[in-house]
């Protein structure tokens, strides 16, 4: 590489155990020889487990309703997180931390942002205490061999090992459901169970590092999963032409209608609708253990989140046949009538425009719009302020694009979850993608009956019923290729009736915010059983939720959000989702919550580039709200990618190493993609670096903030380290200024730290007309201002909250 390294490539061409030695000077460099573990296929399913292991400390405290309090705790560092107070067995109030660094740890406990009597609280934490991964222990059948369908188990002790976060990975042919569960003499079970033979492996890590043998190889034989599928010609659509009548149609399911409205009762504030999230093939869990507080904790590996009905959950559909049904459901006119959905479009040249939605039959709608461009528009369908399963769209007027299987959309409660024997529903929307050929497969326990409804606008529906319960795989492709978030994992649950007698109440009916505890109740009803809770963050984590209990009857499910937008919680009794679950709630007041349909992303970047050369592309967010914003680029290569803030939102620039096709995916605020996203760029050139490899991730998030399209407003105020005294201003506009002109200074920040420029002039009566605030890179900017009358001026110029040097400046209008 010209740098001191060198990159070594090879292509192994059987699976299994590969020895590689590296030898400088004869001798073994460290890690030599290290062993590769060679899988057979690209169908790896990756699942995690992350099991925090907490230690748990009493502290004085006469206070009884543990709802009214908040906690945070000091690392020596001076870090302060939030952390949640919980209920120890002998009935005192505690809290458990993951003790980081060893010293003093100071605990604040307040009420109603009071101290409560004897906080802050002091506690030590000693080395010893500090997680060591060589000290655990690990053993087992399941980390050699298994059958499928039949559950493996081996045993972690941790007991001599301190505190520290264990993390368990399991890769092989199939996902799995890992599960955690403590044993009497304090050490843990993991138990997993594969659905398809071939070689697994276990990946173990305490405190970050690999524990002794991991990773671990498992050859697990058996017969696989049920699998079904249908194929189905797609034929270009009829092109759009400027100043002619466009229809986009959907279908929407009654049962997702009810949903948003239940939904609504249930948090108070707005939630977002049912796109599909992103699968992620890594799903995080932290879990407390200590106490003795036994709780059980399942991974789902699938992100799954989305529209269905709330059985029960507020007393309505008792009905089984309507459960995943279109029309089952009569719908309340008015409730969902047209009136409280709306829709806008959006065109190439950033006009926004209302479309008219004609109901029709049997759920379906058409929004209807005469485009007066050419070019890709955006259609927005809300209701109740929510996107509907699909949105936001992409429609093209005028000749499409290349098209291909990653422009296919695909929505609706099927893909999030289902029944036993009731069917689930979903559409795709090819249009935008051409014509090709369609394939949608559902592998699983059981065969699927899959049917299929051409709807001739380039969407269609479908719907399949499978008999079983369990997690299936429902796969779409486009000309071979998976569409995006393909394999979809959906949990299909029987109607246990244990779990359908549980209801949820709202505790919190205001606004959740970031880093403020937010917590609901769950009424058993009479019901026996185990309650466990996770939330799925906008950003794709998967965290353990605290659940204690209030009476033998009721339950309260906590946790604490550290990001803006929409939280799913998936609540299970006894291993099965209750009515209603996951639950969707949205954190952050409705106009911060970052809206997916209101960001655009534009820039030769996205179209391709050059290996070796930085390619860029801007994605605006002004008036969007804040949320996070993902970016993942799949490609030949991995890339170096950089997010900076610019005025319109944040610029990405990535370098690719490899020629050949990119994927870039941009999220926001949650699971779903921006409108066009994910956009395909072709890159030329000689290949740089990467190996044989024809799929590279990278991906960068970014927690943003609200913009606005003139001034930017911040929601929360991130915590900056800069320097004011740093800062140099020059130019004539410091000291005099004329009536009509644009008189200009610059202000060079490049050595101050991270803030804000803030500029304010103030004239004899009234402030000035108009500043403008140019960032012209590398923080120097330059700022242009006019004034409208002569007299004596005032010219402010702070970066963040303090004056820089010379300012108040004194400026002469004359």
């Amino acid at each position: 590489n010209k740098d001191g390294t060198c990159t070594v490539s090879y292509l192994p061409t059987a699976p299994g155990d590969y020895n590689i030695i590296v030898k400088f000077d004869d001798k073994h460099i460290p890690g030599s020889p290290f062993t590769a573990k060679i899988t057979g296929d690209d169908s790896m399913r990756t699942s995690q487990l992350n099991v925090g292991t907490a230690t748990d400390v009493s502290l004085k405290i006469t206070e009884t309703d543990l709802s009214s309090l908040t906690a945070s705790i000091r690392a020596p560092s001076g870090n302060e997180e939030p952390c949640l107070l919980k209920r120890l067995p002998n009935r005192h109030i505690g809290i458990s931390f993951t003790p980081k660094e060893v010293g003093e740890h100071v605990v604040s406990v307040r009420k109603n942002g009071k101290h409560v009597t004897n906080s802050p609280f002091k506690i030590m934490v000693g080395q010893s205490e500090i997680g060591d991964a060589s000290k655990v222990k690990v053993s087992g059948k399941g980390l050699v061999e298994g059958r499928t369908f039949e559950v493996s188990e081996f045993i972690v002790d941790t007991r001599n090992a301190g505190y520290g976060g264990l993390g368990l990975s399991i890769e092989g042919p199939s996902k799995v459901d890992i599960n955690c569960d403590d044993v009497e003499d304090g050490t843990c079970k993991v138990t997993y169970c594969p659905t398809e033979p071939g070689n697994y492996i276990i990946n173990i890590k305490f405190a970050e590092q690999h524990v002794p043998g991991s990773p671990f190889t498992v050859k697990v034989t058996g017969e696989g999963r049920m699998k079904e599928s249908i194929t189905r010609k797609r034929q270009a659509p009829s092109i759009a032409s400027v100043g002619s009548t466009c229809d986009l149609n959907l279908k929407i399911p009654g049962n997702w209608f009810q949903m948003v409205s239940a939904q609504e009762r249930l948090t108070r504030t707005f939630t977002r609708s049912s796109h599909t999230y992103t699968r992620t093939e890594r799903t995080e869990i932290s879990k407390t253990r200590g106490g003795g507080t036994k709780r059980e904790v399942r991974v789902e590996e699938s992100t799954q989140v989305g529209g269905d009905p709330f059985h029960d959950v507020f007393g309505e559909f008792m009905g089984r046949e309507s459960l995943g049904t279109f029309s089952g459901i009569p719908r309340p006119e008015g409730e969902a009538g047209t009136q409280e959905m709306t829709a806008q479009v959006t065109s190439p040249g950033g006009k926004t425009d209302d479309a008219e939605i004609i109901e029709g039959e049997d759920s379906t709608y058409s929004v209807r719009f005469v485009p007066q461009e050419m070019g890709p528009h955006t259609v927005n369908v809300k209701y109740r302020g929510q996107h509907v399963p699909g949105s936001p769209f992409q429609f093209t007027v005028g000749p499409l694009g290349e098209g291909g299987a990653h422009k296919v959309r695909a929505g609706g409660t099927g893909l999030d979850r289902g029944v036993a024997g009731v069917p689930a529903e979903f559409s795709i929307w090819t249009r935008e993608a051409g014509a090709g050929g369609l394939s949608i497969a559902v592998e699983g326990p059981s065969k699927a009956e899959i049917s299929f409804e051409d709807r001739k606008d380039g969407s269609c529906g479908v719907s399949y019923i499978v008999q079983e319960p369990g997690d299936y795989e429902v796969s779409i492709k486009f000309n071979d290729e998976h569409i995006p978030d393909s394999p979809f994992i959906v949990p299909i649950a029987t109607l246990s009736d244990d779990a359908r007698r549980l209801t949820v109440t709202s505790l919190q009916e205001t606004g959740l915010k970031v880093n403020q505890p937010a917590s609901f109740a769950v009424q058993l009803n009479g019901a026996r059983g185990v309650i466990e809770a996770k939330v799925h963050t906008p950003s794709g984590a998967v965290e353990e939720c605290y659940v204690s209990e209030l009476d033998s009857d009721k339950y309260t499910i906590r946790f604490i959000p550290h990001e803006n937008g929409v939280h799913s919680i998936d609540v299970k009794f006894n291993g099965s989702h209750i009515p209603g679950s996951p639950f969707k709630i949205r954190v952050g007041e409705p106009g911060q919550a970052g809206d997916p349909g209101l960001v655009s992303a534009f820039g030769p970047g996205l179209e391709g580039g050059t290996t070796g050369v930085p390619s860029e592309f801007i994605v605006n967010t002004c008036n969007a709200g804040s949320g996070a914003l993902s970016v993942t680029i799949d490609g030949p290569s991995k890339v170096k990618m950089d997010c900076n803030e610019c005025p319109e939102g944040y610029k990405v620039m990535y370098t690719p190493m490899a020629p050949g096709n990119y994927l870039i995916s941009i999220k926001y605020g949650g699971p779903q993609h921006i409108v066009g996203s994910p956009f395909k760029a072709k890159v030329t050139g000689t290949r740089l670096s990467g190996g044989h490899s024809l799929h590279e991730t990278s991906s960068v998030l970014v927690e943003t903030v609200t913009k606005t399209a003139t001034v930017g407003g911040y929601s929360t105020m991130p915590k900056f380290s800069s320097d004011a005294s740093k800062v140099v201003s020059r130019g004539a506009g410091l000291s005099k200024a004329f009536v009509g002109q644009k008189n200009t200074f610059t202000v060079d920040c490049s050595k101050a730290g991270t803030n804000m420029l803030m500029v304010g002039v103030h004239g004899p009566k009234t402030p000035c007309e108009e500043v403008y605030v140019k960032h012209m890179g590398n923080r120097m900017y330059n700022v242009t201002y006019t004034v409208k009358e002569k007299g004596d001026y005032i010219l402010i110029v702070k970066w963040g909250d303090e004056n820089v040097p010379g300012s108040p400046f004194h400026v002469t209008v004359p």
